[in-house]
């Protein structure tokens, strides 16, 4: 029986079926994401009207809320304000703010590049600080400290970002001068925090990036390598990292809620003007769309992260395929599944 030519097509190209689910899926979970904002802000005791525009210290008359009112569609049923809101967020429009009434997209677009400096930076530096320490674990000889570098995990998780921050401020800030206080946006102000945001967070990359070491140095193969006489930077790189990297890749991908949380944070103490301070000012304030766009957004990123790690799961160890693709049937047509990873050992 011939087969058909879509059918062909999806068994030539599996990764794509896989990745076109998992992006279905991603859309999905930042739409119900944003559908759980939404419903949590709309249960919320009081609304935008009562807290904020029937303020009397904000001097409105009662024909301007009737507008204001108007133009954010609060008069309308709870249906109707979803779905605007809903368009609305598909489009990039997150509405007016309630406190300055300025564009939400504006006020998150001023203050987002400092954040995303930030926690690249972070992430970074956990990167380079856990790749080192499971670097260390592996070829420092043990007389010369390997088993202290095995203890910096648990050190560095067990002391939080901001006291970490307080610490740099006070040695490199005020003692030592090498950023001033007041300049938080400067290179070494912005190297210093991103220290203090990434030395938490290189704890759970180091930890499981040393078990995975420690796990694929007894295998067979990386004792050929030895027996090769290769050197340990060589046998690292091109045998045990890879090999290893890829629970590493999940752990990442989870931790960056935290060093989302950890930026709002860090911002805080050395005092950055991100999307900590923009969440603080909205909180006090109760700026309601202002908190829903950052929360949004929040879940946009950390889908997409969650997203990229899945497809580079099979991209990172060739031990993973991917099955469930569809099956040429010569008596039957059926419906397949779309293909999952797999992990395949010899």
């Amino acid at each position: 029986m011939r087969p058909r030519q879509g059918e062909a097509i999806d068994m030539r190209n599996p990764y794509l079926i896989y990745a076109g689910k998992r992006l279905a899926q991603a859309v999905a979970v930042i739409l119900l994401a944003y559908l759980f904002t939404f419903v949590v802000v709309s249960i919320l005791p009081g609304d935008p009207v009562s807290n904020v525009l029937r303020d009397p210290q904000n001097g409105f008359s009662e024909e301007q809320i009737q507008a204001i009112i108007a133009a954010q569609g609060l008069d309308q049923p709870l249906l109707v304000q979803l779905w605007t809101s809903l368009s609305h967020f598909l489009s990039g429009d997150f509405g007016l703010s309630m406190r300055s009434s300025r564009p939400v997209t504006t006020l998150v677009a001023e203050v987002l590049p400092s954040t995303l400096a930030l926690a690249s930076a972070g992430l970074a530096v956990a990167l380079v600080l856990a790749t080192t320490i499971a670097y260390g674990t592996q070829f420092v000889p043990k007389r010369l400290g390997q088993g202290l570098l095995r203890g910096f995990p648990s050190l560095f998780l067990s002391v939080p970002n901001f006291v970490i921050g307080l610490v740099l401020i006070h040695a490199f800030g005020f003692q030592l001068g090498l950023f001033r206080v007041i300049e938080p946006e400067s290179l070494w102000a912005t190297a210093f925090a991103a220290f203090a945001l990434g030395i938490p967070i290189s704890a759970q990359i180091a930890e499981v990036l040393i078990a995975n070491l420690d796990h694929e140095a007894r295998q067979d193969y990386a004792a050929v390598a030895r027996s090769r006489g290769l050197n340990p930077a060589r046998l690292f790189a091109r045998h045990l990292l890879k090999p290893s990297s890829l629970p590493v890749v999940t752990v990442i991908a989870l931790t960056v809620g935290e060093v989302l949380g950890g930026s709002l944070v860090t911002e805080a103490v050395f005092g950055r003007n991100g999307i900590g301070s923009l969440v603080q000012r909205s909180a006090a304030a109760q700026d309601l769309p202002v908190l829903q766009a950052v929360v949004s957004l929040a879940a946009v990123v950390f889908v997409l992260v969650n997203l990229l790690a899945d497809l580079v799961y099979p991209l990172l160890d060739p031990r993973l395929q991917l099955v469930g693709a569809p099956k040429r049937r010569p008596e039957t047509d059926g419906d397949s599944s779309a293909p999952a990873l797999r992990t395949v050992t010899g």
